[in-house]
């Protein structure tokens, strides 16, 4: 029988919420080219000399509510711990073993993926968690996996999963989520997926033109279809069609920006607006997270709720990831036998 080893690979986590422990997180993370694409001097002056120095104490500050939340200890690493342990139940008879390791920091890339080539699969499938496709995300994931595997003398049969936004039982975990909570309580909802620079969308269609040139908003197409603006207003038409919405019930919008020049419309402005509009209850959903972590739990779960109360609203209620929910273990183990 051929033996199989899964890479399940989450973006990251700080060891602690000690403003060291983040500021190496930072460090690691903010210096990824994928994910601060402007030249290395560049990039080192503005990540070493500014943000990381300055954002350290802030995000350790913060990080501190998260792991108070989860009892000590990081949300994101304990919900993809449980992954890991319940997708392995599904192959407990067959020669398949699921690894897990994050992109920033540890369990780091580089240790489990030694100790996966010590076990000398015949192939490895590669497993990014983000739903949507982008380049600082999955695309980092993969790229490093491939710089450790190509120097490897013997290379196994290398599968590769980019996004799967679009599998059906990815989104019957977000919608079993959601019916847990009655719409008509709600006076909006919103979508909100984690922002990227327009540069780095744009950067997909290459001879293609700009994002703005496609039709991201309301369809995928062949030269979209890894547009992770397209893949995210997707991936809220097949959770809004499920559930029954129509385009007038949902916004589709983008958090954590660092500057204008990043996808719009912004998370947390639709929050604002919808506060001076009157309403006074809005539902959340991040399906871009398939995990709990500081930008659900505190930035759509406590900072949103403060703007919004700011505003005359009332409540922001957060939907939760899916987490390691069975739906998403449905969903991960379909995956996996799809590539096998």
């Amino acid at each position: 029988m051929k033996k199989t080893g899964v890479l399940l690979i989450q973006l990251g986590t700080p060891d602690s919420p000690g403003v060291e422990d983040v500021r190496l997180y930072l460090k690691e993370f903010l210096n990824d080219p994928r994910v601060i694409d402007i030249s290395w001097l560049g990039r080192k002056l503005l990540v070493n000399g500014i943000i990381v120095p300055f954002r350290s104490p802030k995000s350790a500050k913060i990080y501190k509510q998260l792991w108070e939340q989860g009892n000590g200890i990081s949300p994101l690493l304990t919900y993809t711990q449980n992954v890991v342990k319940l997708l392995q139940e599904r192959f407990i008879e067959s020669n398949i073993v699921i690894e897990m390791a994050m992109r920033y920091q540890y369990p780091s890339m580089e240790t489990v993926l030694e100790r996966m080539h010590k076990a000398n699969y015949d192939e490895i499938i590669i497993l990014p968690l983000f739903p949507q496709y982008a380049s600082a995300s999955s695309g980092s994931a993969i790229e490093k996996a491939m710089n450790i595997i190509r120097k490897w003398w013997v290379i196994p049969d290398l599968k590769i999963i980019s996004q799967f936004y679009d599998n059906s039982l990815f989104i019957d975990a977000i919608v079993e989520k959601a019916k847990k909570f009655d719409f008509k309580e709600y006076d909006h909802i919103l979508f909100s997926y984690h922002g990227l620079p327009v540069r780095q969308v744009d950067k997909v269609y290459e001879e293609d033109g700009l994002c703005q040139d496609q039709p991201c908003e309301s369809e995928i197409n062949t030269h979209n279809k890894f547009c992770y603006k397209a893949t995210s207003y997707a991936t809220t038409r097949l959770i809004a069609t499920k559930l029954g919405l129509s385009e007038s019930d949902y916004t589709v919008c983008f958090q954590s920006r660092l500057d204008k020049n990043w996808l719009e419309p912004f998370s947390d402005k639709v929050v604002e607006e919808w506060g001076k509009k009157g309403a006074k209850k809005l539902l959340v959903f991040s399906p871009a997270f398939v995990a709990d972590c500081l930008e659900t739990i505190i930035e759509i779960g406590e900072e949103y709720q403060e703007i919004f109360k700011a505003n005359g609203g009332e409540k922001v209620q957060l939907v939760p990831s899916t987490n390691d929910s069975p739906k998403f273990i449905d969903c991960l183990e379909d995956i996996i036998r799809k590539k096998i």
